[in-house]
C-alpha cells in the first residue's frame, strides 16, 4: 500500500503521548503533497486510503482512528478509542473521545465535547454543548439553524442578550449512545 503522509520530526506532547505532524506524500482532496498536517501519535490513527486528513492543529491520539473522507481540523482532539469516519467533519476546540463515533455526513464544531458511547450521524451538525451516554435519557437541545443540508444543534447556546435562538427546539431521546429519537417542541 501506498503511503499518503508520513510522520514529521517536529513533536508535541499531550497527556504524556508524543504526536508527530504529518506531512502529504501526495495530493489527495483538497491536500496537496508537500502539506503540513496536523499531529497523530501513529500511522494506525489516520488511514492511508481515501481523503481522510487532519488538519492545522488538530490532533489524534491513543487508538483513535480517522478514515474515509473525514477531516478534524481547527484544535480538535480526538483521543481514546474514538472514530471519526464517512465524510465526518470535527472541527474547532471540539473533543471526540472514549468510544464516541463521529460519522455519516455530521457535523461537530465550535467547542463540542462527543464522549462515552455517544454516536453522532447523519446530516446532523452541532456547535457547542456535551453530548454522552451514560443512560438511556432525552434531553432539551436548541436547534441553532436549519438548512437543507444540516440541522444545527446546540444544548446551550452562548447568543448576545437581545439575540433570540433561530428555529424551534429540538428534543432528542440517546440509548445506548445513539439517538434513537427526535421531536420538534414548539
Amino acid at each position: 500500500m501506498d503511503k499518503k503522509y508520513k510522520l514529521t520530526k517536529e513533536t508535541r506532547i499531550i497527556d504524556g503521548h508524543t504526536l508527530h505532524r504529518i506531512k502529504a506524500l501526495e495530493n489527495f482532496g483538497d491536500v496537496k503533497k508537500g502539506d503540513l498536517g496536523g499531529w497523530i501519535e501513529k500511522e494506525e490513527n489516520l488511514s492511508h486510503l481515501d481523503n481522510c486528513w487532519v488538519y492545522d492543529n488538530a490532533s489524534v491520539w491513543e487508538d483513535a482512528w480517522v478514515w474515509g473522507k473525514a477531516k478534524v481540523s481547527g484544535n480538535a482532539k480526538v483521543f481514546g478509542h474514538a472514530w471519526v469516519f464517512d465524510n465526518a467533519v470535527v472541527s474547532g476546540e471540539s473533543y471526540v473521545f472514549d468510544r464516541s463515533h463521529v460519522f455519516e455526513n455530521a457535523r461537530v464544531s465550535g467547542r463540542t465535547f462527543i464522549y462515552g458511547n455517544a454516536y453522532i450521524y447523519g446530516n446532523i451538525k452541532i456547535n457547542g454543548g456535551y453530548f454522552y451516554h451514560t443512560k438511556p435519557k432525552s434531553e432539551p437541545i436548541e436547534k441553532i439553524d436549519n438548512n437543507d443540508m444540516f440541522e444545527t444543534l446546540c444544548s446551550s447556546p452562548e447568543l448576545e442578550k437581545e439575540e433570540k435562538p433561530q428555529g424551534k427546539k429540538v428534543k432528542i431521546k440517546l440509548a445506548e449512545g445513539t439517538i434513537i429519537e427526535g421531536e420538534l417542541i414548539d
